[in-house]
């Protein structure tokens, strides 16, 4: 059974890289489209990367977590590649925000 569990944790691992490698490739699918399409984006692996960190008391930063998702700084990552939202976008953001409280 642990090797079990082993395998798993590192198939989980290799599907998690793979996903942050086609994020980085994918510079024009912007944060507020997955949040709109898929209710999560890179923000929020990049705080789920330091939520997982703080449970197991491994030292990690916000800007930690976020330059191991983006591959880079995120100022550096949003200079490059973000872009300002369009009202659509943001009509979106907000439908989506009110439909996910209950």
């Amino acid at each position: 059974m642990a090797t079990e569990d082993k395998t798993r944790t590192e198939l989980e691992a290799a599907v998690y890289r793979r996903l942050v490698e086609h994020l980085r490739a994918r510079t024009d699918v912007q944060n507020i489209d997955l949040m709109n399409l898929a209710g999560f984006c890179r923000n929020c692996l990049s705080n789920w990367m330091k939520d997982a960190a703080d449970a197991r008391g491994v030292p990690m930063s916000k800007e930690q977590s976020r330059e191991i998702v983006y591959g880079m700084p995120y100022d550096e990552w949003r200079a490059k590649h973000q872009k300002d939202a369009t009202p659509q976008q943001k009509a979106a953001f907000e439908k989506a925000q009110a439909s996910q409280k209950h």
